[in-house]
């Protein structure tokens, strides 16, 4: 059963031939690297954690494996920057850059900027004392 957002055959024509090949002769694997990827696709856009992977793309963990195995080598990049050249080269990536000239400015006092002048501290410091507003005080004071 193919899922929602899994692979066409198309696009694993496509894919297939980018992929890194496989290190490992033997034993035949039990699931295929396009459950796999399928899986991982289906991770990435749910944003569910790996555990919760359908079983119908194979285990969490053999995905998860391919994924950072691929991570860490750089086959994911590979792939990306492959599939990218050849788009550009038949015209379907549009590279217009918007730059925006709008400037966004914060006033001198959310920017903690020294004003011009003397300090908030210098001036309440050489400011004379209030008189005495609680009876303790004035006891003390006379």
């Amino acid at each position: 059963m193919v899922g929602r957002g899994d692979l066409t055959n198309g696009q694993w024509a496509r894919l297939e031939p980018l992929l890194p090949a496989g290190k490992k002769p033997g034993r035949p694997q039990t699931w295929t690297r396009r459950q796999l990827i399928d899986g991982i696709r289906w991770r990435t856009r749910a944003g569910a954690p790996w555990r919760d992977v359908p079983e119908r793309y194979g285990p969490w963990d053999r995905a998860y494996d391919l994924f950072r195995r691929w991570q860490r080598d750089g086959s994911w990049k590979q792939i990306f920057v492959q599939l990218q050249a050849e788009a550009d080269a038949k015209g379907l990536i549009t590279w217009d850059v918007s730059v925006d000239s709008t400037i966004a400015r914060a006033y001198q006092h959310a920017a903690g900027a020294r004003k011009k002048g003397p300090s908030r501290r210098s001036l309440l410091a050489a400011s004379t004392p209030s008189p005495t507003t609680t009876a303790w005080g004035a006891r003390e004071a006379g």
